[in-house]
């Protein structure tokens, strides 16, 4: 009688300390922008679309393809962060016929409210590692980042 192979869908394997934690801040991190978006008085889209523009300049039809909602959709997003203050809608400089969304101190300060503790705690954590600790979780999360993509 032949022993069953341990595969990827064995509970044990999943088990592992690291697994449970991971999924835990994977779960963690699907809930946290919600919860941010709720308690900024945004919907998750608004803020998320604000973290976008943190990062970065976008066009609302820019928006509407990280978000995966429709450009009327997208629309409507940026109507109601225009309303609170949060983004500006400019002429594009290199095409005068688009629009780009400038982010105002009012977004920036909005995002940067919600989530400062959170980087905070981040960069405490981080600034504990050794180097050898560092590559190790570095090699790590670029292995978690890649099998979670796989999926996308």
């Amino acid at each position: 009688m032949s022993e069953a192979r341990s595969g990827p869908h064995d509970a044990d394997a999943l088990a592992s300390s690291t697994l449970v934690l991971l999924r835990r801040l994977l779960d963690a991190g699907a809930r946290s922008g919600p919860t941010v978006a709720r308690r900024a008085g945004l919907s998750p889209h608004e803020l998320t679309a604000l973290e976008l523009l943190v990062a970065d300049q976008h066009g609302p039809s820019d928006l509407a393809r990280h978000l995966g909602v429709t450009s009327a959709a997208a629309s409507g997003i940026v109507d109601r962060l225009v309303a609170r203050g949060h983004v500006e809608r400019v002429p594009d400089e290199h095409d005068r016929r688009r629009r780009r969304l400038d982010l105002t101190d009012s977004g920036r300060r909005e995002v940067v409210a919600h989530l400062t503790p959170m980087f905070e705690a981040l960069v405490d954590l981080d600034r504990g590692l050794s180097e050898g600790d560092r590559a190790v979780v570095e090699e790590f999360l670029r292995g978690a980042i890649d099998a979670v993509e796989r999926i996308l």
